[in-house]
């Protein structure tokens, strides 16, 4: 009896052993598996609380993806009530349960960066002071470009979340949410070129690339290079490629291309060039390279004689009051 009861001690002593061995080992496996993207991390205890009691045993039991789409379903209430706080908290919720679907992080990100930021900024019953509806319009913005970055390291192959963070930084409206210009463009082109990257990805993306590089001074050269072999292929010569490509040529060769001539080869004749030119200039509020635009549209009304008051620098002048007065 005693040497059966010193086998099982020494059964049980052997077990816990080989338990306390084998749990670093597992540990370790389970961390680079998470990294492989082989396996999901349990969701944190603060996900977990938020999540309720049933949900929670429900996803710990394997059926995240279940338990995310109740969520999903719960977030279509948050947005009908306009209620932003708890709608991100609901994709985060889905987040941590289903950090592989990338059309949360999407949805996420665009109902906070467009939806909840228009809300703040737009909404006529909503009761706050200028500088509160600002400082909730930024967080908001900012807030979806935290959901996209995200889900980027998550998914770095994922095209559509790449592209909407490509757009969300270079969108007029919304760019100077982000603070620093030139930063924030370069994000974009690192964003476009990413997207434009994967596996049939579409030939604007590239073109995307080109127009947010062509916004940072110091990487105009590379817009350059970019611009041209975009140009190569007729079927990438839209308007604002051809126009981009023009001002990044004549900043790249100063005194050295006559722009007027590189206007009327480029868009085919005097009148184009004019036409182009001047819907270009008249758009160039949104910082793309402007160099030689003015000198070829002077040049064009003085040998046209053209008056001052149809001008196109004129209707520039009465844009701006209109936008002033706005």
């Amino acid at each position: 009896m005693a040497v059966s009861l010193r086998k099982y001690l020494l059964l049980a002593a052997g077990l816990l052993a080989a338990g306390a061995l084998r749990l670093p080992l597992e540990s370790r496996w389970s961390r680079d598996f998470e990294r492989q993207g082989l396996l999901i991390a349990d969701p944190d205890p603060g996900t977990m609380a938020k999540m309720g009691q049933t949900l929670c045993a429900v996803a710990l039991g394997g059926l995240r993806t279940l338990v995310a789409t109740v969520f999903d379903l719960r977030a279509v209430g948050f947005y009908e009530d306009l209620a932003w706080d708890k709608l991100a908290d609901t994709y985060e919720i889905m987040f941590a349960l289903a950090p592989r679907t990338g059309e949360y992080w999407a949805a996420g990100a665009r109902h906070q960066a467009y939806d909840a930021a228009s809300y703040y900024r737009h909404d006529e019953s909503l009761e706050m002071s200028p500088a509160l509806r600002e400082a909730h319009w930024r967080a908001s913005v900012l807030r979806g470009r935290d959901m996209l970055e995200r889900g980027i390291r998550n998914l770095p192959d994922n095209p559509d979340l790449h592209k909407a963070l490509g757009a969300l930084l270079s969108d007029p409206f919304r760019h100077r949410a982000f603070g620093a210009s030139d930063a924030t463009f370069e994000a974009a082109a690192r964003a476009y070129g990413a997207a434009a990257d994967c596996p049939e990805a579409l030939p604007y993306l590239r073109r995307f690339e080109m127009y947010s590089l062509a916004r940072v001074p110091h990487r105009r050269a590379e817009a350059l290079e970019l611009a041209w072999r975009l140009y190569a292929n007729p079927g990438n010569r839209l308007p604002t490629l051809c126009r981009v490509y023009f001002a990044l040529q004549v900043a790249a060769n100063p005194g050295v291309i006559d722009p007027l001539a590189l206007a009327v080869a480029m868009f085919g004749s005097e009148d184009a060039a004019y036409r182009e030119l001047a819907d270009y200039w008249l758009r160039g509020a949104d910082g793309m390279p402007m160099d030689g635009v003015a000198l070829v549209l002077r040049r064009i009304e003085a040998g046209r004689g053209i008056p001052d008051a149809e001008s196109v620098f004129r209707k520039e002048t009465r844009r701006s009051d209109e936008r002033r007065g706005e």
